[in-house]
């Protein structure tokens, strides 16, 4: 069953009330949603690539939009759909026009991700609500089958802060140790594995397994 992590929730759009000095009369005016400007930006800014390669993606660029958002809850929390019975879920906010998806991700208090690939595509992942622990796994080497994949290192990311990954960075999985639901948002470039899937990884052999199907929990702020 879906819960909501949001206590109270503005729904994004909502209206602020102005006074009109010649009527005397109330009007409604929207208020800015830098969420939305933050979704276009991405979009924009993978306009002319194909996504594909690093001289194609400008990540420094993209780290800086996702950088310069400050979240608001009142922005995302319409898309913000959590699931306690799962380690997370995939809410889908932009396609990109096809180079790019852009999702939030719900992280159930105490759970997380297994081990995963990228399926060499870009992530930039930004925190939107709570923290989270990002460890890093290199990847099995030949000869090594059967051993404890090797940890290359562990972060704790806090709200705002913004973080980087592909595959020849190694792998990795993503925990919320805390005890409420966390969100973060997160942009892959190409979409592989939305449409290929991901390989899975068991820490204490090294053994992948392919997962054809990554699909989502919510997409455009409705629930699938």
């Amino acid at each position: 069953m879906a819960v909501g992590i949001v206590r109270t929730i503005v729904a994004a759009g909502a209206s602020s009330m102005i006074i009109c000095k010649g009527c005397n009369r109330a009007h409604a005016t929207p208020m800015a949603n830098q969420f939305d400007d933050l979704v276009l930006a991405l979009k924009d800014a993978l306009g002319p690539s194909s996504g594909l390669t690093s001289d194609d993606v400008d990540v420094e660029h993209l780290n800086r939009l996702m950088q310069e958002y400050n979240s608001n809850e009142r922005e995302w929390a319409k898309f913000a759909m959590g699931d306690e019975s799962r380690g997370y879920t995939r809410n889908l906010v932009d396609e990109g026009n096809g180079k790019s998806n852009l999702l939030v991700l719900v992280w159930s208090p105490g759970k997380g991700s297994p081990i995963h690939d990228h399926g060499n595509a870009h992530c930039l992942m930004k925190i939107l609500r709570g923290n989270l622990t990002e460890t890093r796994y290199a990847f099995p080497q030949e000869g090594e089958e059967g051993q404890p994949m090797r940890v290359i290192s562990e972060n704790v990311y806090k709200e705002n802060e913004v973080a980087y990954m592909a595959d020849e960075l190694g792998l990795h999985r993503v925990w919320n140790q805390g005890s409420d639901f966390a969100v973060s948002l997160h942009l892959y470039t190409p979409p592989n594995v939305a449409k290929g899937g991901c390989h899975i990884f068991n820490p204490e052999t090294g053994k992948k397994s392919h997962v054809k199907n990554c699909g989502y929990y919510s997409a455009y702020g409705k629930r699938l």
